[in-house]
């Protein structure tokens, strides 16, 4: 069949795969419990089975997406779903914390190899501008709606199944991906690849990784602490030779004459602002949501739900905007609705109804949605289409880029402001009381070890001193999204 007969269908599948991608990336959080319950790991090990996934998508999309340019996108995607697959359920059958951080680390490599194909496929099939940013509409779209239904899909599966029955349901939609992937998807590559240099891409791969790991760890050390400075500054150093060693390559992995263009690197930053914004500031709701207003994670799950619908519909009418107004015009509304919500929880979110609630979350959603949806739409339409997987892979480390600085700012930022506020409650030992003001979450543990005359007041003036931070932190990110709009409006092309 010829493929502008088959575009759509194409994109079907193509949001199938990253469908699945998007719902584990969250899922894992509802498993967390019964999972740590069941394989007691250590501390490290928790730390390591969370951030593992992450931290190896950062890694490895740029390798990724080059190599799909050279061997074949629909080649890189197809083998994508086949590690994706595997690795699902090596990670549901793991006998021990070991084996699940390394069978999380090749879901990791799986979710690289799915994710720049996705986008790289959509900008070489559809060649008509206004279908193309249709498109990514949609693609934004079952992303958002794969990371929303996640927590709910898991819940439900953890309350009939076992844990690993969250990673399981992975294994026959991949089965499924590949058939689909092999009979529709069309041949996409890059015509004359030139020679692959894999010395930058391990350069790459160890650089992206050292940045992105320190990034992450800040909120957790510091900035000063060797464990987050030694591999920022060698993954920083590490990048700066990637940089130079790609100028003097005659057929480099990455162009870097991209990022002389404004539009592309313009709509990179964007992309990293957007998620920057969103996801630091989600991550501190669902607490807010569960330690103050007393929701459980369920509960929590489906309170977020609105942002992640407003997303869904919001993205696939963000190509609308762009034909009639351009790309900047869409990302500066983008951040301008993040913004003012961001500006009105802040001063309302104390004493907000359910309803405000829910409609500031639709404003930060579908805000979040355009922007990062007008950025992803320039990016890949600004790189020529024979650099459509590089171009994509700098698209999606932007967002695993954005999401680590949202959690290390704004958690750093939180968590100072937390500990800070949160005083001296009669009766509480020092003991107690410091390990209360590491987070909410230890507060709440702290407490339910204490008499109800102690456990009382200290929950009282954890969630006291939780909302008052969360909201001079909502107060800080709506002037730096104000901000990152008043920069797109100057900095992003009009077309």
């Amino acid at each position: 069949m010829a493929r502008t007969t088959n575009r759509w269908i194409v994109l079907s599948v193509l949001c199938l795969a990253l469908f699945v991608v998007a719902l584990d990336a969250t899922v894992l959080y509802v498993a967390l419990p019964a999972l740590t319950e069941d394989m007691q790991p250590t501390a490290v090990e928790a730390l390591w089975i969370v951030d593992t996934y992450s931290l190896v998508i950062a890694g490895v999309l740029l390798t990724t997406g080059t190599l799909a340019d050279r061997f074949g996108r629909d080649r890189m995607l197809i083998a994508g779903f086949a590690v994706f697959g595997a690795a699902s359920a090596a990670v549901a059958f793991a006998p021990n914390p070991a084996v699940l951080i390394g069978a999380r680390a090749l879901l990791g490599v799986g979710g690289a190899m799915i994710m720049p194909p996705t986008l790289s496929i959509i900008r070489d099939v559809f060649t008509n501008p206004r279908e193309r940013s249709t498109a990514v509409g949609i693609w934004s779209s079952v992303a958002a709606g794969g990371a929303a239904v996640g927590p709910i899909i898991g819940g439900f599966l953890l309350e009939h199944y076992w844990w690993g029955s969250v990673f399981l349901i992975n294994v026959p939609v991949m089965a499924v991906g590949i058939v689909l992937g092999w009979w529709l998807l069309p041949r996409s590559r890059d015509p004359h690849p030139g020679r692959w240099d894999a010395p930058s891409a391990l350069i790459s791969l160890v650089g992206i990784l050292g940045v992105v790991y320190g990034v992450k760890k800040v909120g957790y050390y510091g900035l000063f602490d060797p464990r987050v400075f030694v591999p920022l500054i060698l993954g920083a150093l590490l990048l700066v030779w990637f940089v130079r060693r790609q100028l003097r390559l005659p057929t480099p992995l990455l162009d870097m004459s991209l990022f002389t263009q404004r539009a592309f690197s313009t709509a990179a930053g964007c992309a990293i602002l957007a998620t920057f914004g969103l996801v630091g500031v989600e991550m501190f709701l669902a607490q807010y949501f569960q330690y103050v207003l007393g929701d459980s994670p369920l509960e929590a799950g489906f309170r977020l739900l609105p942002a992640m619908l407003a997303a869904m519909l919001s993205a696939p009418l963000t190509g609308a905007i762009i034909h009639r107004y351009g790309p900047r015009a869409a990302v500066v509304l983008g951040f301008a609705a993040i913004s003012m919500s961001f500006a009105l929880f802040s001063y309302e979110g104390r004493d907000a109804s359910g309803w405000l609630i829910a409609f500031i979350l639709v404003g930060m959603g579908s805000g979040a949605a355009v922007a990062l949806t007008a950025s992803s739409d320039t990016i890949i339409t600004v790189a020529p289409r024979a650099k459509a997987g590089a171009a994509a892979a700098v698209d999606e480390t932007s967002y695993e880029l954005g999401i680590g600085l949202g959690v290390a700012v704004l958690g750093s930022l939180m968590s100072e402001l937390y500990s800070n506020r949160l005083g001296d409650v009669p009766g509480v030992s020092g003991e107690d009381l410091d390990d209360a003001q590491e987070s909410i979450g230890n507060a709440a543990h702290v407490a339910d070890s204490l008499p109800a005359r102690l456990a009382d007041p200290l929950m009282s003036a954890a969630q006291e001193a939780f909302t008052s931070s969360l909201m001079t932190t909502m107060a800080a990110s709506a002037a730096i999204l104000a901000l990152a709009a008043l920069l797109a409006g100057v900095l992003f092309p009009r077309k």
